[in-house]
């Protein structure tokens, strides 16, 4: 069975920082783009942050220059660097798989940021 674990999410003031991961299990990571999305209260869930294969990334204009996405293949695991935290960044951030065929994707389970004073 396919795993996605989330895990670095919390209570944060604006400012600071935070650093998410993502371990994945039962699949060949390395050959996956990997991905950050997050949901806030009342709101869609959006991409924010994604990684090919290759380790090509892109990003949604509202995190450029505070977020940086990476992934580590031998540990089989994706993080999301986030700093200068904002309250709009509070939401469920969830780690996403998409495999380079067919429709098949994996989402984990998802883990909690709060930014507040």
């Amino acid at each position: 069975q396919v795993q996605l674990v989330e895990s670095g999410g919390g209570l944060v003031q604006p400012g600071e920082s935070l650093r998410l991961s993502c371990a994945a299990s039962r699949i060949t990571f390395r050959i996956y783009t990997m991905g950050w999305y997050r949901q806030a209260p009342g709101k869609q869930r959006e991409l924010v942050a994604a990684i090919t294969s290759g380790g090509s990334t892109n990003y949604t204009d509202v995190v450029k220059g505070r977020f940086t996405i990476s992934r580590e293949n031998a540990k089989n695991t994706v993080y999301l660097q986030m700093s200068s935290l904002k309250p709009e960044d509070t939401a469920v951030y969830y780690c996403k798989a998409d495999a380079p065929y067919g429709n098949l994707y994996y989402w984990g389970q998802g883990t909690q940021v709060t930014v507040a004073s």
